[in-house]
């Protein structure tokens, strides 16, 4: 049954990307015959005003960027839930519980709605700047929505418990005993975070770096709500192709290599993940 479930719901779509990656983009959408490599040779060139085919750097810019976005939000949220994970590990058991059902509360509502009641927060008339202007902080609205840090808000906000959940279960499992030797030994708290924590937390590290890096690298809400479309990331390419643009075959082409590119780095990943384990 895990095989079936994992052919059908991972391996059929995965399969049927990669195979509309292949054929020819329709006029009104989809994908018709004959097989073809177009649309992988749209990612690096586009065709001139007289047919011929010029290297085009817009796509490389777009991944370049989404990458780049993509890994700021995965060092601040590896930032923000190392700490807070150690604080919920030290905790009492019962308390532990609780705070582990607060950092799982973001899941219970739609990542659509929590995306667009940032832009609530942060437009010209929104909390933010009311905020501030009770404050008499500023004398006009502060531009904190459509940009690049307006994203990057959004990217750690939603993938931050994915962070701190690993995070946590790694150590979750640490011997408090452990913390109280390192006191005794006269080490210190930079020390003991350095010495113990650190090394304790690795794996958990590990695990969260490709649950928030792969996720954000592929996202269009955030990009598309938050940046309003100025920036474009690879998510919401891919998913222009699919809507707009009617080019099924060119945003299948973009999922595949966005796909393979996912599970190399899982591929490396894991593969450090052993050499540590060895």
């Amino acid at each position: 049954p895990a095989i079936l479930t994992i052919a059908e719901l991972m391996l059929m779509p995965m399969g049927i990307a990669i195979g509309y990656s292949f054929m020819t983009p329709s006029p009104y959408g989809g994908v018709e015959r004959p097989f073809t490599a177009d649309a992988y040779a749209k990612v690096l060139f586009q065709p001139d005003l007289d047919g011929t085919l010029g290297f085009d750097p817009t796509v490389l810019i777009v991944l370049a960027r989404s990458a780049l976005q993509a890994a700021l939000a995965t060092v601040l949220c590896i930032a923000l839930a190392l700490p807070l994970a150690w604080w919920m590990a030290t905790r009492s058991p019962r308390l532990r519980r609780v705070l582990v059902l607060l950092v799982t509360v973001p899941f219970w509502t739609n990542l659509l709605v929590r995306t667009y009641c940032w832009v609530l927060i942060l437009r010209d008339n929104g909390l933010a700047n009311r905020v501030l202007a009770a404050l008499h902080l500023t004398a006009a609205p502060v531009p904190f929505l459509y940009n690049d840090g307006a994203v990057l808000l959004g990217l750690v906000y939603a993938n931050l418990p994915f962070a701190v959940l690993p995070i946590y279960a790694a150590l979750e499992r640490t011997d408090p005993r452990l913390v109280e030797a390192a006191y005794d030994l006269y080490a210190g708290r930079w020390t003991i975070a350095r010495r113990l924590v650190w090394p304790l937390a690795r794996p958990g590290m590990a695990a969260a770096v490709l649950l928030v890096f792969v996720p954000a690298l592929g996202s269009f809400l955030a990009p598309d709500i938050l940046g309003g479309g100025k920036r474009l990331m690879i998510g919401t390419l891919i998913q222009q192709q699919f809507t707009s643009g009617r080019d099924w075959a060119f945003g299948s082409a973009l999922s595949t290599l966005l796909m393979a590119a996912s599970l190399l780095a899982v591929a490396l990943a894991a593969r450090r993940r052993g050499r540590l384990v060895a």
